[in-house]
């Protein structure tokens, strides 16, 4: 049930690369893509079928919907040079840590930190309030839990914290 739940943000990230950005469909499907996220691994651990199959296929799904989303609203944001700088910081310091879990531990670490996951949540929000906020000053919120968050897992992966 949870790889189907899973397999529904699949779908809805592909129906997105026909939407037109910020349209109800959009809207729609943005929605429901989020809501599939923050359900599935609650309904894999109620029914205990969560697996290693299904850890991977989520973080398939989270990936397609970032790039689609990418893929959809850069090209209709102003993005200031200043936000484009920053998250490329905050990228490098992902990849740092990802380089270093791995030299560290010899496999992929994933930190499930509240602070990710504050990150998750925010960076998500971002689409449904650019009509009300602008990109300047949700973008800058964003960053900075994002930034804490990056640093805070390269503290937790060169401590053993990881999750």
């Amino acid at each position: 049930m949870a790889n189907i739940i899973t397999g529904v943000r699949i779908l809805c990230a592909a129906a997105l690369l026909f939407c037109r950005p910020f349209s109800p469909a959009f809207y729609a499907l943005y929605v429901t893509a989020g809501f599939s996220d923050m359900i599935d691994g609650a309904v894999a651990r109620k029914t205990k079928t969560a697996g290693e199959f299904g850890a991977k296929l989520d973080t398939a799904a989270d990936l397609l919907l970032v790039a689609v989303c990418l893929i959809k609203l850069i090209p209709v944001l102003e993005v200031p040079l200043w936000l484009c700088i920053w998250i490329a910081v905050i990228a490098l310091i992902k990849l740092i840590n990802i380089v270093s879990g791995y030299v560290m531990r010899k496999r992929f670490v994933s930190v499930h930190s509240a602070m990710n996951k504050l990150t998750g949540v925010a960076l998500f929000i971002l689409p449904l309030t650019l009509r009300v906020i602008g990109l300047t000053y949700s973008g800058a919120v964003v960053c900075a839990a994002a930034t804490f968050a990056a640093v805070q897992e390269g503290h937790f992966i060169r401590t053993g914290r990881e999750g």
